[in-house]
């Protein structure tokens, strides 16, 4: 499976060439695709405040580039570079407060910075560093999705209907996607009959991205509105809700995009079973349930204007961009060191221990 999910790649998020880093620039999807270059940690600090590039894992991969870039300009400027790079990692670490994935790539870097040896150039060292974390995280997605694929399987042989909410695909991450690459491989697999797609208000991922991510590889795919998930799951005949998640809490609660827990309860209602595909780099073991994650609020022009014209009433504005579902809604969190059906603290804690990894 493996390779033919390498053959369907076809959208990527980020480059790195030439010591800069190019975001494709997702606010201008699907209508046009332009490239954002970034050649200063606070432009890519920018980019990812303003939403050229979102998804957990996509803004960890950004945000170690954009160390690339700082460490490079500290040393231009010479004396204390490592002193100097700290107004970066604050800059980064700044830029959006929910996804775990952020201050995990951050952390990473200065840990690669740690363990620099006497005479290692550091700007080669933390380069690599950041390349790894990228390609660590492809190789994780392509690994989700197998696993993600085998529960899709054992539910149900034939070809089912399944729903996604935000995007949690190529353009997320590092490639293929987290929750996408999980529907790639059903699809492959023959696993799919529609995948039902959320608009998913207010920035619309669903309808302008992950349409767009599975109409260009020809899967099935359906859009709706928000607010008709109920009447689909009694219409429709979905067998799961796939989704990606920002940050995973100790005792199994998720972070994800807004309207993610109505979706989950929703699903509870109606027999439909709720997948979470999430790498470990989503799981913060810091904190000991949803209610500790820091969820996002917005500008409530997000709300009250589309494409910059306003249509709403002149009111005030609740602009929460993500929710947090409790663990006891969830069937299965997939990650890349295996899956953990009805997820708890125990389960949490024995996948992310470092015994797993021996």
């Amino acid at each position: 499976m493996r390779e033919r999910l390498l053959a369907t790649e076809k959208v990527k998020a980020i480059d790195w060439r030439d010591a800069r880093l190019y975001l494709l620039d997702q606010r201008r999807l699907p209508a046009e695709e332009v490239w954002h270059a970034c050649e200063s940690a606070t432009e890519v600090a920018q980019a990812i405040r303003a939403m050229v590039v979102r998804g957990a894992s996509a803004i960890g991969i950004s945000a170690a580039y954009g160390l690339v870039l700082g460490l490079k300009a500290r040393l231009a400027e010479g004396d204390d570079w490592r002193a100097a790079l700290e107004a970066d990692f604050e800059v980064l670490a700044a830029s959006r407060p929910t996804a775990a994935n952020l201050f995990w790539a951050l952390e990473q870097m200065r840990e690669r910075l740690g363990r620099l040896k006497p005479g290692e150039a550091p700007l080669a060292a933390l380069e690599a560093q950041a390349i790894s974390i990228h390609q660590s995280d492809r190789e994780a997605n392509l690994t989700m999705a197998q696993f993600g694929v085998e529960l899709i399987r054992r539910y149900q042989g034939n070809p089912q209907n399944l729903l996604t909410h935000g995007n949690a695909g190529a353009l997320a991450t590092g490639g293929f996607g987290t929750a996408l690459g999980v529907i790639r491989a059903a699809h492959l697999e023959g696993l799919v009959e529609c995948v039902y797609v959320n608009e998913t208000r207010p920035w619309l991922q669903g309808s302008r991205l992950t349409a767009w991510e599975l109409a260009g590889e020809e899967v099935p795919v359906r859009l709706g509105a928000d607010s008709a998930v109920a009447h689909l799951m009694k219409e429709r005949g979905i067998t799961w809700v796939v989704v990606g998640a920002d940050r995973v809490a100790a005792n199994g609660d998720v972070a994800s995009k807004i309207g993610t827990y109505q979706l989950a309860v929703l699903a509870m209602h109606h027999g439909v079973r709720f997948m979470v595909v999430a790498s470990t780099s989503s799981i913060d073991m810091t904190l000991e349930t949803g209610d500790d994650i820091p969820l996002e609020e917005r500008a409530g022009s997000e709300l009250l204007e589309v494409d910059g014209r306003r249509f709403a009433a002149d009111v005030e504005v609740f602009n929460p961009v993500f929710d947090v579902t409790p663990a006891d809604l969830i069937d299965a969190i997939v990650t890349e060191r295996g899956v953990v059906d009805r997820p708890g603290a125990a389960k949490l804690a024995a996948l992310m221990s470092p015994k797993r990894l021996h």
